[in-house]
């Protein structure tokens, strides 16, 4: 694969923790228009004159909580994990951010400098559809292509949440977290083993309506995400739900032994639900004193896992009566997600039809 390059593409961060470059970022990702779904101006009033006058602020402080020496922990981590996978590569290995640095327009036009590369393998590091993540990486990269007139052709990673692997990653990063009393006290019951809450990212009940191909199935019933249906390739929620049924059917759990919630909401739109915190608070009343939180929907520890889940969702728990709450980290540099990623480069990848809503091709 001498003429193919890796372009690796994550959700992006602030370059900074302090309250300018969190409101450049928030500015930037909140005027997709995949992210708000709504006409232009619109989008504009709400971004700025509900969000950006107060959220940089509250922002910046929770970033400076998760901030580490090497910066963001989304994007070291991201080029840790881009490291990791050239090391086990011929072929260039490259890093993007759909918000921030670095952006996926930097990144094409400096695979474009290399002559020999005619083929962009392009990885959205998001293993469930939606028009706000995978989607808009998608776009952003063929808008670079046509801007720029580059000769590249972009081949792209379909989601991946119910490929083997990628369970068999979650389940063995999550295991040392969910067995960790029961190692310490092989006699501990199994009814005191603590409680698992799958927690996802949320997204608005309007983004699965206008993504359905259908028109007629996402929400339409209550089990509308176990009836089959060509709108399932791109459904966030039955995808979120299949991960967690693939998941909770290899560690063998039952149902009482975990339950599914969706975190990170913003604005006054109907989204998904249940929510995270109020999850967080239900399990607290219903007894249970100890609650492992895995993250399924990021592949890398960020803002909305490190302080939304590990401080904020702790507090939460424990104020409302519960004793210990864990998070699982992300797949990060697991060794499984690693060989995971050159699996994928190094396997001549295969056209799927991958239709997007508006009856466009990916691939």
């Amino acid at each position: 694969m001498n003429n193919q390059a890796v372009l690796l593409a994550n959700l992006g961060s602030p370059d900074d923790c302090k309250e300018q470059p969190v409101r450049e970022y928030l500015n930037q990702f909140l005027m997709d228009p995949y992210v708000i779904q709504v006409p232009w101006l619109i989008r504009r009033m709400i971004v700025s004159l509900f969000v950006l006058p107060k959220r940089p602020k509250d922002s910046a402080e929770a970033y400076r909580q998760v901030w580490t020496d090497k910066g963001s922990p989304l994007v070291s981590f991201s080029k840790e994990l881009r490291e990791k996978v050239q090391s086990k590569l011929t072929q260039p290995v490259h890093l993007a951010m759909r918000y921030g640095n670095p952006s996926i327009e930097s990144q094409l036009l400096e695979i474009a400098e290399n002559p020999a590369i005619e083929e962009v393998f392009f990885i959205p590091l998001y293993p469930h559809y939606a028009d706000s993540t995978v989607t808009t990486s998608i776009r952003e990269a063929e808008r670079i292509i046509k801007e720029h007139n580059l000769a590249l052709r972009l081949r792209v990673k379909a989601p991946f949440y119910n490929e083997a692997k990628y369970i068999d990653a979650l389940v063995e990063n999550a295991s040392p977290y969910l067995f960790e009393r029961s190692v310490s006290n092989p006699e501990q019951p199994e009814s005191d083993a603590p409680h698992l809450l799958f927690s996802y990212h949320g997204l608005p009940e309007s983004h699965l309506i206008k993504a359905d191909p259908t028109g007629s199935h996402c929400l339409k019933s209550a089990d509308c995400c176990t009836q089959n249906s060509a709108a399932h390739q791109f459904c966030y929620r039955h995808q979120v739900l299949e991960t967690t049924r693939l998941f909770v059917e290899k560690m063998g759990l039952s149902e009482e032994q975990y339950t599914v919630a969706f975190q990170s909401r913003l604005g006054r739109a109907k989204w998904l639900e249940p929510s995270t915190e109020n999850t967080l608070i239900e399990l607290a009343k219903k007894g249970i004193k100890d609650v492992v939180v895995i993250c399924p929907a990021f592949v890398t520890d960020c803002l909305e896992t490190l302080e939304e889940i590990a401080i904020q969702g702790q507090e939460t728990f424990l104020e409302a009566g519960g004793h210990s709450l864990k998070l699982a980290p992300c797949l990060n540099l697991h060794p499984d997600w690693v060989d995971m990623i050159v699996d994928w480069c190094s396997q001549i990848p295969v056209m799927q039809d991958t239709a997007t809503n508006k009856g466009e091709t990916l691939s």
